[in-house]
């Protein structure tokens, strides 16, 4: 196919996970009971820390905001994948896909930004619990979660400005279920060289950084641990954060095994069906480790329910 003016490019191709048409009321169902577990999950975190006044703490209130950029970024794109199933049509426009793009990104990075301020607030509570309370003060913790969003903006529109630098494209295909801004690139026709760098340096930077404090906070607090003499005060410490652990180990596990497979891999549909993993399975999976592994969380969704039934 002969490269096309950016302006004459109205729309793009989503080819999604599969092409046999036996698969598809399969994907509709996995997804869409996919979709509504994480819906149901997230939004009942939300609801039990506002309505239990127990929970009105800077982890839960961080929570609940992790929770809510979820279901923002699952929101992003598998609607859009399962009316694209129903409707056996996979076409999105060249404005839509550059605000599936923006959307996805920013909720991405909120999720980081929220787990490093959630480890930060951890080491707080463990190494300095005397000064929690005022070193963690409600005015503190909006300001991170102002932060948080006012980043993640600003990492979603760098990324968008790096898209409408493209000139031209020499295909309308997408090999995948959302506008994943490196394919955005392998599929323009203009030179790329200098957008590719200042991608993967700005996702770089939003990635290496938050992790680079979520280390540095885990480090202090691990060193801190073994230095209690009690076994049983070591265990309640470890306790208190090994939800959040196995969260961030989840999110950037399964980002960096997606990053490092597509690297790798030569299969652009099998990049499709394991980018599944970190854009579905992770804000899937979040509500279910903080509430099996929380009791206060497990009281205040009983409590909430038995009111509203």
């Amino acid at each position: 196919m002969e490269p096309q003016h950016l302006t004459n490019v109205s729309e793009f191709f989503l080819l999604g996970l599969s092409d046999d048409p036996e698969l598809q009321p399969v994907l509709f169902t996995l997804f869409l009971s996919m979709y509504l577990v994480t819906m149901l999950g997230n939004l009942l975190i939300i609801l039990a820390v506002t309505s239990d006044p127990h929970l009105h703490t800077p982890m839960y209130f961080f929570l609940s905001n992790l929770s809510l950029a979820d279901i923002g970024f699952i929101s992003t794109t598998v609607p859009k994948m399962i009316v694209d199933i129903q409707t056996h049509s996979r076409v999105i426009s060249y404005a839509g896909c550059l605000t599936q793009m923006s959307i996805f990104i920013l909720f991405g990075c909120m999720d980081s930004m929220l787990l490093t301020v959630m480890a930060y607030d951890r080491f707080v509570a463990i190494c300095h619990p005397l000064h929690y309370k005022v070193i963690m003060n409600p005015c503190l913790c909006c300001i991170f979660i102002l932060v948080s969003f006012f980043v993640s903006l600003l990492d979603s529109q760098v990324h968008n400005l790096i898209m409408l630098q493209l000139t031209c494209f020499k295909d309308v295909e997408i090999s995948n279920f959302f506008c994943d801004p490196s394919l955005l690139l392998k599929i323009a026709c203009s030179d790329t060289l200098t957008n590719n760098i200042v991608m993967h340096f700005v996702g770089a930077i939003s990635g290496f950084l938050p992790l680079s404090g979520i280390f540095i906070s885990y480090s202090k607090i691990f060193s801190s641990i073994l230095r209690v003499p009690s076994l049983g005060q070591k265990y309640k410490a470890f306790s208190t954060c090994s939800s959040h652990l196995a969260v961030v180990c989840l999110f950037y596990g399964t980002s960096l095994g997606v990053y490092l497979s597509s690297a790798v891999s030569q299969s652009l549909r099998k990049d499709a069906v394991a980018s599944v993993i970190y854009t579905v399975v992770t804000p899937m999976l979040n509500p279910f480790i903080y509430s099996l592994r929380n009791r206060d969380i497990k009281r205040a969704m009983w409590r909430f329910l038995s009111k509203t039934i």
